[in-house]
């Protein structure tokens, strides 16, 4: 199927990055640091910003200070971070005033993981300071598509979480979804309009909007 866009806004981690590994250690440790109930087996909600897993988590807590320990524990973790398949050849190809990336990840942690992951750093990214309110809520991606300078509704969003598929979405944008993280019923419940395994299903070619994809469906 090839779908036509003004351009494409990727989420990182789960969908460009595989990353779960250092987030799940990460947060372990931070919530054991904070003397936590059951920190060795916490599980965060993957696609929310680490300010608003912090002030959910302990809310007695400074939220800057819970904030900038976090940081520092997933920039410090880099095992297994690297490119998910597809993804580097997918960027590659598309033109750089095209496509951004929205992610719930500071833009510290975003450009040292694009970095570990040997991905190429976009011309536009929308991190979590970027916004006032971060995924589900429409925001990241209503701001990922004015710095494309294009109507949301002209944008494909790629997401692998539901919380981002559901943002996507309120910003009247169409949405990509990505196997990973959650099922592919998990993601179509929140509104993703096609799923696909990976981003090796996903090839960027010329297209009259600005952006075309050739994508193979999950079936």
């Amino acid at each position: 199927m090839r779908v036509e866009a003004a351009g494409v806004l990727f989420d990182m981690d789960g969908v460009l990055i595989s990353s779960i590994g250092s987030v799940t250690r990460s947060w372990r440790r931070w919530a054991k640091h904070y003397g936590l109930p059951d920190a060795a087996s916490l599980d965060v909600p993957h696609g929310t910003r680490a300010i608003d897993i912090v002030a959910r988590l302990k809310p007695d807590l400074d939220v800057a200070e819970g904030l900038r320990l976090i940081e520092q524990m997933e920039i410090e973790d880099g095992e297994g971070v690297e490119a998910l398949p597809g993804a580097r050849s997918l960027l590659e190809r598309l033109p750089g005033q095209r496509w951004a990336i929205v992610t719930s990840a500071t833009l510290r942690l975003a450009l040292v993981r694009l970095q570990e992951a040997d991905l190429p750093i976009p011309e536009r990214l929308i991190s979590a300071e970027s916004v006032e309110r971060g995924k589900p809520d429409p925001e990241p991606y209503r701001r990922g598509a004015e710095l494309i300078h294009a109507a949301p509704g002209d944008c494909i969003v790629v997401e692998d979480a539901p919380s981002g598929v559901a943002a996507g979405v309120a910003a009247g944008c169409r949405v990509l979804g990505v196997l990973g993280t959650h099922t592919e019923a998990e993601l179509r419940a929140v509104g993703a309009r096609w799923v696909v395994r990976s981003l090796q299903d996903v090839r960027s070619v010329a297209g009259s909007k600005g952006v075309a994809l050739d994508v193979c469906l999950q079936s």
